[in-house]
């Protein structure tokens, strides 16, 4: 297994206001209707600050009655992709670092994974409502 190196508190800092300034510029600047509504979860800045991941996830895939619900993340990506460029530009104009960081997009899953796991919940919740007598937890079946 490897080990990630640790970021330091500055890393963290910058990738903190990327993240900030990016949410203001894809939500002001950008008009690039593949992006549509998304949230930015997370940018980790590599130790030279030469690369910035930065995580996304799509209201989209969590509420289906918004319109435009069956946008791709591949669409999404395609947006941003295009957008990276004055992205960049911008971010290097409010930060004060030797290099401005190549951004790289990822869809975060973990939002509509979550929303996935709360309906199984949910799911069985209702079961367990519908069969009060039924001890899911049955401790004398041991296999």
């Amino acid at each position: 297994m490897r080990h990630k190196p640790k970021a330091d508190g500055r890393a963290l800092r910058v990738g903190d206001q990327i993240q900030r300034d990016l949410a203001q510029l894809l939500q002001f600047e950008v008009k690039d209707p593949r992006i549509g509504f998304i949230t930015l979860t997370g940018v980790e800045v590599s130790p030279d600050y030469s690369h910035a991941k930065v995580f996304f996830s799509s209201l989209n895939d969590i509420d289906s009655s918004i319109k435009g619900s069956s946008k791709k993340v591949e669409e999404i990506l395609a947006g941003l992709n295009a957008a990276k460029g004055f992205l960049r530009r911008e971010i290097g104009r409010s930060l004060s670092i030797h290099q401005t960081p190549e951004l790289h997009f990822f869809y975060d899953d973990s939002v509509s994974r979550g929303a996935a796991m709360s309906s199984l919940i949910d799911t069985a919740l209702k079961d367990l409502a519908k069969n009060p007598g039924e001890n899911i937890l049955d401790n004398n079946d041991h296999t």
